[in-house]
């Protein structure tokens, strides 16, 4: 990301994302405004870069989100996500109405794909299904839990038509036929506009299909859906590295006998991003490379993790500590689709 935009992405930072760290934590707080300006301000943008490009973009963003807060990061994830879904699809008047306003935060986007991914990956069945109506389909069924909700926003999902046929498609929030029940009672992000959704034959018109070979489809994005995900862990562990920095001279330097130190984190850190940056660069990218490296973040998150809470010791055992946050946060990213179980059986 070019300087200019690294200043702009650091001052919102400071001033819309920072001074609500813990409101987001502890009360349920949804950072939208933050979400909205990083696309005001044009971070969003594809322009006519290319796709390495704008990936490494996002990456960036996501990981200097995650840095300061991963419930807001994951939003973040989650609306990169819808943007890939429209950026990939070969539905040009899709592509058109709804790209210009994921792209300058007019509008926010989710994945509700949690479900699909499992069933791809043969862990579950799909929970919604189609059936052909004039001008589109009707859609039934019920998403346990999609994040970064809200009426205006939209949301991707896949439905079975058929035991062959899959299709992926484009949901508004304020669609008849759909409600939503607010989820706030996890052990962490509970600030990023959860919902469980249900569907009774909600209509989604053809113009909101983004492929009608959601197989397919799903291929051709699943390793940027699942590279965007990585830098969630980066993030954190950077906060955990600086935190485990902060604390050497506590207790006469007590902490230099613990087996975990920062230098080792940092090590790991670099060269798993070092690895994605060299990945996303090629022409065409393996999904299973990507899952790889995803599967190596989350590993590296929680040993992160854990070593900040025994460097702060006492400290860290408050609630409202930001090392206890970043606990919580990642246990959240190892159980985010693809959990750590599920990239474990796929990378058998």
């Amino acid at each position: 990301m070019v300087l200019g935009k690294q200043e702009v992405l650091a001052e919102l930072l400071t001033k819309e994302l920072k001074p609500y760290v813990k409101k987001i934590d502890q009360d349920a707080f949804y950072a939208e405004n933050f979400l909205r300006r990083l696309g005001e301000a044009g971070l969003l943008s594809s322009g006519d870069r290319s796709q390495s490009e704008v990936v490494s973009d996002g990456l960036y963003l996501v990981r200097e989100t995650a840095e300061i807060c991963m419930t807001t990061a994951f939003c973040l994830w989650c609306h990169l996500a819808a943007l890939t879904y429209v950026r990939t699809t070969e539905n040009e008047r899709l592509k058109a109405d709804l790209l210009p306003s994921l792209e300058d935060g007019s509008l926010l986007g989710a994945t509700g794909l949690s479900n699909p991914m499992k069933h791809y990956a043969g862990l579950e069945n799909l929970h919604l299904k189609a059936k052909r109506t004039p001008g589109g389909y009707l859609v039934s069924g019920v998403l346990p839990a999609v994040s970064n909700l809200g009426r205006d926003h939209v949301f991707g999902a896949i439905a079975g038509l058929n035991d062959q046929q899959q299709i992926m498609m484009v949901i508004s929030c304020d669609s008849p036929g759909l409600t939503f029940k607010e989820k706030t009672d996890y052990l962490g992000l509970n600030g990023s506009a959860t919902f469980s959704c249900s569907l009774r034959e909600v209509f989604i018109a053809e113009d909101r299909i983004l492929s009608e070979e959601a197989d397919a489809f799903v291929a051709n994005i699943r390793p940027t859906f699942i590279a965007y995900q990585i830098p969630l862990g980066l993030g954190v562990t950077d906060a955990s590295v600086r935190s485990i920095e902060k604390t050497a001279n506590r207790q006469n330097g007590c902490n230099q006998y613990l087996p975990v130190q920062a230098p080792e984190l940092q090590r790991k850190r670099t060269e798993l991003e070092y690895q994605l940056l060299s990945l996303i660069s090629k022409e065409s990218v393996d999904w299973k490379e990507v899952a790889r490296i995803r599967l190596s973040a989350a590993y590296l998150t929680l040993e992160s993790v854990q070593a900040d809470m025994l460097h702060n010791g006492s400290s860290a055992y408050q609630r409202a500590s930001a090392p206890a946050r970043r606990l919580r946060e990642a246990y959240f990213f190892a159980n985010l689709t693809p959990t750590i179980k599920h990239l474990e059986k796929v990378l058998i």
